[in-house]
C-alpha cells in the first residue's frame, strides 16, 4: 500500500480484495475451531517476532494479515472451542464478529453527543430494564465487565448513603459497612478498596451447603455493626457465584435491605442473563427489587468482548453519582451537543466504543429465546457430567451443581495431582478446565458456557480426564 497524505488506501480496489480475503480467512478459522486444539501456548519465537510492534515505517496490510495468521490467530485463550470449560467466558458468534467489523467502520465515540451510538445504548438499557422488571426511571451503561459494574454499584451505594458531599469532601463520619457472601466475587472486595472504604468494611457472610448467603448470620452481622457504631449501607447479592453457580436468596435479601435501609446491589455477572431462559428464570426471582445490577453480555450471551453493563433502578441516582459538568461538554437544544444525559454522566469514561452495536446485532439476530435455550442445554450437560463423576471410581464431586458449573476432584489424589491433571489436559489441547479452592482443598472446575458444547463434548472431556488421571496417579 503506497504512502498517501491520509491513512486511507491509495487503491481501494486492492484494499477491498485484501479485506474480503481477511473476512473469508476469519470465517474459515471460526468454522474449524472444533477440530483444533483447545489451547496452545505462544512459542518464544512468535513472541520475539512481536517485538517490532511499532516500526518507523509501515509494512502494509497484506504483510500484516499474513503476520496475524501466523503469529496471532493460532494462540488465543481457547474460549471459542466447545471443550473450553475453564472460566465464565463467552464463545463469541459469527454475528458478533461482523458487528465488531461494522462498529470499527463507524468508529463512534459513545461518551456522549447526539448520535445513533448513544441512542442505541439507551435502547439496550431500556430493553434490559424491561427484562429485569426495573421501572421506567432506570438507566444503564456499558462498561468493560462486571468487575467494573460492581465497582459502579459500590459508588452508587456510597453516594446514596453519604449524599453529594462525598464527591467533594470524601468519606467521613461513621464507618460504612457492606455485606456479601463468602462466595462473592473478589472484585466486590476490590471495589470497596477502590471506593476508599477499605476492604475491612466488607463483611463476608458464610453460606449454607448450597452456597447461598446465610440470612441469620447476615442479620447478626448488621446488628453487631450498628451496635458498634458503624453504618451499614450496602448489601451485595450474587446471582451465580463464581465457584459453582449458586444464587443468593434475592427476595429475602431485598426484604432485609428494605428493613435495614441498605442499597441492594446484585452481581449477576453471568447468572442475571438466565432471564433469557424460561426454564432458568425462576433462579433470579427478586432481582427486580435491586437498586443496581451488574452483568455481562460477553459471558452467557456470547457477545464479543467486552460488553459489561450496570443497570440502576433510579437513573437520577446514577447521574448524581458520576456527572461532572465541564465547559467543553455543554449541552444545546439542537445539534450535535443535544441531550440532557450522556453516557459520560453515568460513569467516568469520556472515550467509549460502540459496544451497543454488537449487543443489538446479537440479540436481534438470534433472539433471547435461542440464547436462553443454549443456557438451558449447558445446564443439562452440567448435570450429565455431574452424574458421570458421581458414578466414576476416579472422581468425586466437590460442590453442588445448581447451574452450569461442576467442581470435582480425584478421589485418591492430593492438591498437586489435581493441578497436574488440569495442566495435562490444557497442554495437550484436549480440554481447558480450571482450578479453584473449596473447603481448603484444590478442586477441578468445569464451567459449561459455550453454545457450541454438546453432550458428546462433555463425554469426551470426561473420558480424557479419566485417561489423564491414570498418568498423574502412577
Amino acid at each position: 500500500m503506497s504512502q498517501t497524505s491520509s491513512l486511507d488506501p491509495e487503491d481501494w480496489d486492492a484494499f477491498r480484495r485484501l479485506s474480503h480475503q481477511a473476512l473469508d480467512a476469519a470465517l474459515d478459522d471460526l468454522m474449524r475451531v472444533p477440530q483444533g486444539p483447545v489451547w496452545r501456548e505462544t512459542p518464544p519465537e512468535v513472541l520475539a517476532r512481536l517485538d517490532d510492534a511499532a516500526p518507523e515505517a509501515g509494512v502494509g496490510l497484506e504483510q500484516v494479515l499474513g503476520e496475524f495468521a501466523r503469529d496471532i490467530q493460532p494462540f488465543g485463550v481457547g474460549n471459542r472451542h466447545p471443550a473450553f470449560f475453564g472460566w465464565a467466558h463467552g464463545a463469541g458468534t459469527p454475528v458478533g464478529m461482523i458487528a465488531e467489523m461494522l462498529a470499527g467502520e463507524l468508529n463512534l465515540n459513545c461518551g456522549g453527543r447526539n448520535h445513533i451510538g448513544v441512542a442505541l445504548e439507551r435502547k439496550i438499557a431500556a430493553a434490559m430494564a424491561g427484562k429485569f422488571g426495573f421501572p421506567a426511571t432506570a438507566s444503564g451503561l456499558f462498561v468493560t465487565g462486571a468487575s467494573q459494574a460492581n465497582f459502579h454499584g459500590v459508588l452508587l451505594a456510597r453516594r446514596a448513603a453519604l449524599g453529594p458531599e462525598v464527591r467533594v469532601n470524601g468519606v467521613a463520619g461513621a464507618p460504612l459497612r457492606a455485606y456479601a457472601s463468602i462466595q462473592a466475587h473478589a472484585c466486590v472486595e476490590q471495589a470497596m478498596d477502590l471506593a476508599g472504604l477499605g476492604t475491612q468494611a466488607l463483611r463476608p457472610i458464610p453460606c449454607d451447603a448450597e452456597g447461598r448467603m446465610r440470612l441469620d448470620l447476615l442479620r447478626d452481622a448488621i446488628a453487631a455493626d450498628r451496635d458498634a457504631g458503624a453504618r451499614p449501607f450496602l448489601l451485595v447479592g450474587t446471582a451465580g457465584t463464581v465457584n459453582f453457580g449458586a444464587f443468593d436468596p434475592l427476595p429475602d435479601l431485598a426484604d432485609i435491605a428494605a428493613q435495614e435501609k441498605l442499597w441492594l446491589h446484585v452481581d449477576g455477572a453471568f447468572g442475571a442473563l438466565t432471564v433469557f431462559s424460561e426454564q432458568l428464570r425462576p433462579l433470579i426471582a427478586g432481582i427486580e427489587r435491586a437498586d443496581s445490577l451488574a452483568f455481562d453480555f460477553h459471558k452467557w450471551a456470547h457477545v464479543p468482548y467486552d460488553a459489561g453493563f450496570i443497570l440502576a433502578r433510579d437513573g437520577a441516582a446514577q447521574r448524581a453519582a458520576f456527572a461532572a459538568p465541564a465547559a467543553y461538554l455543554s449541552r444545546t437544544e439542537t445539534g450535535l451537543a443535544k441531550g440532557e444525559t450522556w453516557p459520560c454522566d453515568l460513569g467516568p469514561d469520556l472515550s467509549r466504543g460502540f459496544r451497543a452495536l454488537k449487543v443489538w446485532m446479537t440479540l436481534r439476530a438470534y433472539g433471547v429465546d435461542r440464547i436462553g435455550a443454549c443456557m438451558a442445554r449447558n445446564c443439562a450437560d452440567a448435570r450429565a457430567l455431574a452424574a458421570l463423576i458421581d458414578e466414576s471410581m476416579e472422581f468425586e464431586r466437590a460442590a453442588p451443581v445448581p447451574l452450569n458449573i461442576v467442581c470435582f476432584r480425584l478421589r485418591d489424589g492430593d492438591d498437586a495431582a489435581n493441578r497436574a491433571l488440569v495442566e495435562r489436559l490444557q497442554v495437550a489441547g484436549l480440554a481447558a478446565p480450571s482450578l479453584t479452592r473449596l473447603e481448603g482443598r484444590t478442586a477441578i472446575r468445569c464451567a459449561l458456557f459455550n453454545h457450541r458444547t454438546g453432550g458428546e463434548d462433555v463425554r469426551a472431556f470426561f473420558d480424557a480426564a479419566r485417561q489423564q488421571a491414570k498418568a498423574v496417579q502412577k
